[in-house]
Order: structure tokens, then sequence, then C-alpha cells
């Protein structure tokens, strides 16, 4: 997967009404085609009275794999507007589910279209569009006296503390975009004066968004 990507924060579901017809977005981050479907499942078991359950998901860094199935609506009027919604937001490893009571109220191909889109932008607006980047788990460790400035740096320049931990010295892991790994590495060493020990750590993902990181 790409070193960043746009995908789904959580779970997400939220409903609207159209013509007396309810459609019920739900939107859910995925890592796998398994997952994608077990997803799916859970969906049409919750709904099993609906009139239909459609649905659609895109997997891999180049939408390798993307399906998506009407479920007995006109051919071309549910599920590929879903999958639609899903492309044109740019997001990866994403599954949508749009469900529907009928409401005994017709609404026509361009009417299905319309509906279908407004289901799926709003169960996916539920779950939060994040920016998902790779980065790398640093961790410092410092005398006491350097705790205020480090820490007021940090967060003046919106770096992202994971936690800190107070023992003989403080112990403070940060998440850095991996791009920016360097750049860090030398932040800390000019700010302290090389008296902070900087080891890099596991992989990790971050989530951003509206410019800000997210646990």
């Amino acid at each position: 997967m790409a070193k960043s990507y746009k995908t789904l924060y959580n779970c997400g579901v939220a409903e609207v009404e159209i013509k007396r017809s309810r459609f019920i977005g739900h939107a859910k981050p995925v890592s796998s085609e398994e997952e994608a479907i077990k997803f799916i499942e859970e969906i049409r078991a919750k709904h099993r009275m609906a009139t239909h359950n459609v649905y659609a998901y895109v997997l891999g860094e180049n939408d390798e794999v993307q399906r998506y199935s009407d479920d007995g609506e006109p051919s071309g009027t549910a599920g590929i507007p879903v999958l639609n919604v899903i492309k044109k937001e740019g997001l990866k490893n994403v599954a949508v589910v749009v469900t529907r009571y009928f409401g005994g109220i017709l609404l026509g191909a361009g009417g299905l279209v319309r509906a279908y889109t407004k289901g799926a932008k709003v169960g996916i607006e539920a779950a939060g569009i994040v920016e998902k980047i790779f980065a790398k788990s640093v961790v410092l460790t410092f005398d006491y006296t350097l705790l205020g400035k480090i820490q007021n740096e940090l967060l003046k320049r919106e770096y992202y503390i994971k936690n800190t931990r107070y023992e003989d010295k403080v112990i403070m892991e940060v998440y850095i975009e991996e791009d920016k790994l360097l750049e860090f590495e030398n932040f800390i060493n000019d700010l302290t004066s090389k008296r902070c020990n900087i080891e890099v750590k596991k992989d990790v993902y971050l989530f951003k968004k509206d410019n800000s990181y997210v646990e």
C-alpha cells in the first residue's frame, strides 16, 4: 500500500428519507475482501426485512478489487452509483452498503441513482474520511530539565505525541510520518544540543483529518 491514502476512520451509519423510502448508508474501512463480505453479510442480516441491500467496495493501492451489487434494483441504478461515490472521493479499502426500505413511491432510474448516491454519501460522511499515513514510532529519552522545551516545541509544530512515561528519565513516544523522519531527528538534535536519545522503532499508521492527527 502507498505511504498515504484516503480511507474511512471507522464504521458509520446515517439515514436519509426520499419520497417515503428510507435509505440507510453504512460505511466501513476494510483490509480484505473477506472483511468486506463479512460486513455486507452483517448488514443484510440486520436488515433482512429491507427491500434492498445494495453494496460496493474497493480494495488495493490501485483499486485492484472493485465489486458492487444492485441487489434487485434495475441494472446500473444502485451498485454503480455507490461505487462511483467511493471512487470520486478517492477512497481505498472501503465497503459501503445502502439499505432501502421501500416507501411505496417509484423513483424512476434517475431518482434511484440520486437516492443511492445520497445514501452512500451520508454513510461515508458518518464514518469520516481520513488520510492514512505510513509512519514510524520514535522514542525520545531525555532528562526532566528538557521536558518543557521538548513538549512545547512538539505541540507547537503539531507533532503527534503518542504517550509519555516518567521514569528515571522522560520517555516520550512520537509518531512521525516516514518522509519527515530525518527532518524530525535534526530538529530534536538542534533543539536539545544532542542531549536527547532518539530511537526509531516500529512501523505504524497515522490518521489525519482536517490537517489534524486523530487516534
